[in-house]
């Protein structure tokens, strides 16, 4: 441990696992708090969230776990207001919830592409209208959104809503960090590439023939020959969100080990 983030509040929005294992929110939870962070843990389950901090206790840190749907502004906001009322500040605001539907135009119902947006996009929106006045008001802040190596290259799915949803990710991402820039305020994506959570063997098996099929494929889809993991993804989240990355904003930072570096490499599916 560094203690880069020492007494800094880092808001974890999916800070739960959605299975056995670590998830991108749960590694990122659990790292901020390695780092010296106070970690409110923000899910829609409250177990999940009530889970992570567990874990963060259990390694003598401080965390909070608080249960809000990112589809809901009232509860959005009702999770900020509560952490502010806790800790007094929030340095750190950390996106991280998403969802894969699978289909295209024509297969996706109105209802499952609006869904998909919502949550994948509407969750950016949502946190950051509650906490960016925070942020302002403080005269700095860093936040952070999981996006995903979807936004910028086809990887292989055919998940259209997906896709639409994380490019619009990236973006929003670069007009938060342009547009608050001279208030103290920086914003960067993650695009993880294929990693190893929990989300991948609920919402991407149905792909494949088997499981062992599935590992199979992403590990070759990597030019280091293996997926990330969790922790991956949550060591650059730590980065990014401390005085190390100071001069760092607007940055939207491929986690993939090499792949969004590679023309095809994928199976067209």
């Amino acid at each position: 441990m560094m203690n880069r983030l020492q007494d800094k509040v880092a808001l974890v929005f999916g800070a739960g696992s959605s299975g056995p294992g670590w998830s991108n929110g749960k590694a990122a939870a659990v790292a901020y708090a390695r780092e010296g962070a106070i970690v409110v843990a923000i899910d829609q389950v409250e177990n999940a969230a009530r889970e992570t901090v567990a874990l963060i206790e259990t390694e003598h840190h401080q965390a909070l776990a608080i249960q809000a749907d990112v589809t809901d502004t009232t509860a959005v906001t009702a999770a900020v207001e509560r952490a502010m009322q806790a800790f007094g500040r929030i340095d750190v605001l950390h996106n991280n919830v998403g969802t894969t539907v699978m289909g295209g135009p024509m297969e996706l119902s109105e209802e499952a592409w609006n869904r998909s947006l919502d949550i994948n996009l509407g969750s950016v929106y949502r946190t950051s209208r509650a906490v960016l006045p925070y942020m302002l008001k403080q005269g700095r802040g860093v936040i952070i959104n999981i996006s995903s190596l979807a936004a910028i290259r086809w990887t292989g799915y055919p998940y259209f809503a997906y896709y639409t949803a994380k490019a619009a990710v990236n973006q929003a991402t670069v007009a938060l960090a342009m547009q608050y820039a001279r208030h103290g305020i920086r914003a960067n994506a993650i695009l993880p590439g294929a990693v190893d959570t929990p989300l991948i063997y609920r919402e991407i098996s149905s792909q494949y023939a088997s499981v062992e099929e599935m590992r199979a494929a992403r590990n070759r889809a990597v030019p280091t020959g293996k997926m990330g993991t969790a922790l991956d993804i949550a060591h650059a989240a730590v980065f990014l969100a401390s005085d190390e990355a100071a001069f760092i904003t607007g940055v939207c930072l491929p986690v993939d080990g090499g792949q969004s570096c590679v023309m095809g490499g994928v199976e067209v599916r």
